[in-house]
């Protein structure tokens, strides 16, 4: 299975992290498949950077994101674009 998961970055003490798509088998910050944002909580306010197509992609082909990740994606208003594109067409009959 695919995940969406937070890839550590930076010096010791100045964390900074990729977004990326990973296998769930991988270890945080062995291999991953592809890059697809980032996030670095030190400056004031948290900088968050998604590539929504990317994320997009993985989210409808099944890829499962972190808690941590759900929660940046709905920052950026993804989730909310992902639930609208999911959601079923009514047909009038």
């Amino acid at each position: 299975m695919v995940k969406l998961r937070l890839r550590r970055a930076g010096s010791k003490k100045r964390p900074f992290y990729r977004i990326v798509a990973a296998p769930s088998t991988s270890p945080r910050d062995g291999r991953f498949i592809e890059n697809i944002g980032y996030y670095n909580p030190v400056t004031d306010p948290a900088t968050i950077v998604i590539n929504e197509e990317k994320a997009l992609k993985w989210l409808l082909t099944g890829a499962q994101p972190t808690d941590r990740v759900i929660k940046l994606l709905t920052i950026k208003g993804i989730m909310d674009r992902l639930a609208a594109e999911r959601k079923p067409v009514e047909r009038a009959s």
